[in-house]
């Protein structure tokens, strides 16, 4: 007797809708960028709020040159302001990119193809936003290279016990693993940009990039290998230099910010708690008006967070010590400015580069369109 209770299966929808095969999938994203079809109104409206965030970027920094650090509102004892704000807010929003990436990586997730690429380039931006403001902090920021030990005549070293200097190496190691992990990924499709390149300057641009890939089994190998590697290497590294990071304030013999609490406090960055509950709601979940809303939700505390742990230092151990902290003009242009920084190059990543990885896409084809039903192509290569 047939079981009338069992269990209904469950469609699951596919990943492509449609049908698909190699040719279409390269196609569909790469000739986006090959093509230069005239972009959307909404790229423009985007690119050109970017570029007048830009603009103000260009003309607070110019001014900052011309007149000093003297034009933001620093004093004792914030001497760091908004800049150190700032520079703690990039970086957090920089290590949500690789840090979603890598893991979805390493679990062998299908849905990670549709933003691996958005989240990674995320990650560049932001991390060369965040830079900008120790950089523009130093007063002549030319002089950067003072901060990494290298042989001199004058016999001077950095100072290896400042958190500054810890913040150098880490950064540095942070945006360097981050840009390779993103170049890793995208070599396969500047390899497709080349061979079917529309003009002699893409071909040539491109084909520089693309670094020779052929396609070959050795090369499809290293690839996967190299791409794991740092995937893995990327995951921790996430949460050990928002620990260094912390360091700028909890190493200080600064009060209010000499507390070990702060490690966990700046990895914690989920303590904007009570507008992601509404992702509780499948509704909710599944708009991406309301998702949009609440990503600028966290976006917003996670400033604030950063904001009110600076505008708290207002008295240091005397009186002549004291003081409190207000922005000016110029602390906020700089601060649009980056952002318009990170909007403008964004846009272009939109327009000249894949915006979605096609390697991995046509990994999520059936078999029999030459896919592998969403397995890595050497998943399960020794």
């Amino acid at each position: 007797m047939a079981n009338s209770h069992a269990p209904s299966l469950t469609i699951v929808d596919p990943v492509l809708e449609g049908k698909q095969d190699l040719a279409t999938v390269g196609s569909a994203i790469g000739d986006y960028v090959l093509e230069g079809e005239k972009q959307p109104v909404q790229w423009w409206f985007f690119f050109a709020i970017g570029f007048v965030m830009l603009t103000v970027l260009l003309y607070a920094v110019t001014y900052l040159f011309y007149m000093g650090v003297g034009i933001w509102g620093l004093n004792v004892p914030v001497a760091w302001g908004f800049a150190i704000i700032n520079f703690v807010w990039w970086i957090g929003i920089g290590h949500a990119g690789t840090l979603i990436s890598a893991i979805l990586l390493l679990l062998h997730q299908k849905w990670r193809t549709s933003i691996n690429r958005f989240s990674e380039t995320m990650t560049i931006f932001a991390v060369m936003c965040a830079g900008l403001f120790p950089l523009l902090h130093m007063g002549r920021p030319w002089f950067f290279y003072w901060l990494y030990p290298f042989p001199n005549i004058a016999g001077v070293w950095p100072q290896f016990r400042s958190p500054l200097v810890w913040d150098v190496f880490a950064v540095t190691t942070y945006f360097t693993v981050s840009l390779v992990f993103w170049f890793i990924g995208m070599v396969p499709d500047l390899a497709y940009l080349r061979d079917n390149a529309k003009t002699k300057l893409q071909r040539v641009i491109y084909g520089i990039f693309a670094m020779g890939w052929r396609g070959s089994a050795i090369h499809w190998r290293r690839h996967e290998k190299v791409y794991l590697m740092l995937a893995g290497l990327g995951t921790p590294l996430v949460f050990s230099v928002h620990t260094v990071v912390s360091f700028d304030f909890a190493v200080s013999i600064v009060p209010l910010w000499h507390a070990t609490i702060f490690p966990p406090f700046f990895v914690a960055v989920f303590c904007n708690f009570v507008v992601p509950q509404l992702l509780w709601s499948r509704k909710i979940r599944h708009n991406d008006l309301w998702l949009m809303i609440i990503s600028i939700f966290v976006l917003i505390g996670m400033w604030f967070e950063r904001y009110v742990i600076v505008i708290t230092l207002s008295r240091e151990y005397i009186p002549s010590m004291w003081g409190r902290y207000s922005p000016t003009i110029w602390d906020w242009a700089t601060m649009v400015g980056s952002m318009g920084l990170f909007l403008t190059l964004f846009m272009l990543f939109l327009r000249f580069l894949p915006m979605i990885s096609m390697t991995e896409m046509r990994e999520l084809l059936p078999k029999k369109e030459g896919g592998a039903d969403g397995h890595s192509i050497l998943e399960n290569a020794p």
